[in-house]
């Protein structure tokens, strides 16, 4: 099997994910907007090869969570780390280039091409630098590319068909295949089954999470169904006004008395 997605150094040194236990860390990181606490003095710390999920109210900071580390927002104070390395500040593009990547809880697609096409465009986005982008995208290594991701996400009987033609579940999975191709060693995916199916929820869930697995990714994805994170997730996190209100397996977390309380809304335990 081609390996290519995975991001090893070309002269067979150990990839830099190996030499830290922590690949991403959130140190009393602080976000406003206006009277509202996004952030507030939020710290995190993720190991490599964690499955997390993140659950909470509207408005609990989650999304700003994950705009923060892909450098979509500028924390007010605290540092993020990826690697070991602070990358407080960083544009997205600089951060991508890093080793992290996203998907958004509405697609970000360009719906009048065919899938393969969204495809070979992040691949391009990924393999060249500045001016270099606007070039021939059918090259046989990057359709080569597109066609084993198109696979392994059982993507490939819409190869040729317009986005705009796909179901819900389908754009979900080619979203964060298109995250997949930039090689990323950290994956987050905000709201991931959100406006799926119920019978579809779980299957791509689990075309997900194989990937994930089989790839030695660390992910972590926010998400509203409790029914998925407590059947994908390893860990949880809750957030509440921008801060963490409970860490934990999901049996710990969704019985915390004050998890049930206000982000479940299920009133105190017995």
């Amino acid at each position: 099997m081609n390996l290519w997605w995975r991001n090893f150094e070309a002269d067979g040194k150990e990839s830099k994910l190996d030499k830290f236990a922590t690949i991403l860390e959130t140190n009393k990181v602080t976000k406003h907007f206006g009277m509202v606490t996004a952030a507030n003095s939020t710290t995190v710390r993720v190991s490599k090869g964690e499955l997390l999920g993140i659950v909470g109210s509207n408005g609990s900071g989650k999304t700003t969570f994950l705009n923060l580390i892909t450098g979509y927002l500028k924390p007010e104070t605290g540092r993020i780390l990826f690697l070991g390395q602070d990358i407080t500040g960083y544009s997205p593009r600089r951060i991508t280039k890093l080793g992290i990547a996203r998907s958004f809880q509405i697609p970000q697609l360009y719906l009048s091409l065919t899938v393969i096409e969204n495809l070979l465009l992040s691949i391009a986005a990924q393999s060249c630098n500045g001016n270099n982008l606007w070039q021939p995208l059918y090259r046989k290594i990057w359709i080569d590319k597109a066609e084993e991701t198109l696979d392994r996400f059982g993507l490939s009987f819409y190869c040729n068909k317009h986005v705009s033609h796909l179901p819900e579940g389908s754009r979900k999975l080619l979203d964060v295949a298109m995250s997949f191709v930039l090689k990323p060693e950290l994956l987050l995916m905000d709201e991931p089954t959100s406006s799926v199916s119920i019978e579809d929820k779980f299957p791509v869930m689990d075309t997900l999470l194989k990937v994930i697995e089989e790839s030695n990714i660390t992910a972590i994805f926010v998400e509203h169904d409790m029914d998925v994170v407590n059947r994908y997730s390893k860990r949880v996190l809750a957030f509440h006004e921008g801060k963490v209100l409970a860490d934990g397996c999901p049996q710990v977390v969704m019985n915390d008395e004050n998890v049930r309380r206000i982000v479940l809304g299920i009133g105190e335990t017995c």
